[in-house]
């Protein structure tokens, strides 16, 4: 069992206030971005864009902004530009992002560690209180107890396989 005094997770639960607060600014985000979902058949379906196809767009431009001429009116180099600016500036956000996300989900997973931990100790203490029979602890154990349990046989309780 790691070593229970090791509590790299010193903050306090979120209070209902500041969980409120974290949810409205992912809201305001969002509203801010005009972000847009998509159908699983849509991703799909779109064309993607990717390093080469990237650069192939800036070419595109770059040829569209210097030579309006050749190129009909129905086609709207600003609305590519538009898109293709937009596309670059996600980009950049989905890079913060993804730190944030990563550093949520560690967060949370060593705050679920750090309380299991805490619970498989509090069970083996149970554990022992039960066997030396200390009055009272015989239910307790048997009510965590029941965790373990695999088909009438009983698991090591530091097993995390079956979580």
């Amino acid at each position: 069992m790691s070593n229970l005094q090791n509590n790299r997770l010193n903050a306090a639960a979120l209070s209902q206030a500041d969980l409120s607060t974290a949810k409205n600014a992912f809201q305001q985000l969002n509203s801010l971005l005009q972000l847009i979902g998509l159908t699983v058949q849509e991703r799909k379906n779109l064309p993607k864009i990717n390093t080469t196809n990237a650069a192939f767009v800036e070419e595109c431009l770059l040829v569209a902004h210097n030579n309006p001429n050749l190129l009909p009116d129905y086609l709207k180099v600003e609305e590519m530009q538009q898109d293709f600016t937009l596309y670059r500036q996600l980009d950049e956000l989905l890079l913060l992002c993804s730190q944030l996300q990563e550093k949520l989900r560690d967060t949370q997973m060593l705050a679920g560690s750090e309380a299991y931990l805490q619970a498989l100790a509090t069970y083996h203490f149970l554990a022992a209180a039960a066997k030396a029979g200390i009055p009272g602890t015989d239910t307790l154990y048997e009510q965590l107890r029941v965790r373990f349990a695999r088909h009438g046989k009983k698991s090591h309780p530091d097993n995390t396989d079956d979580q």
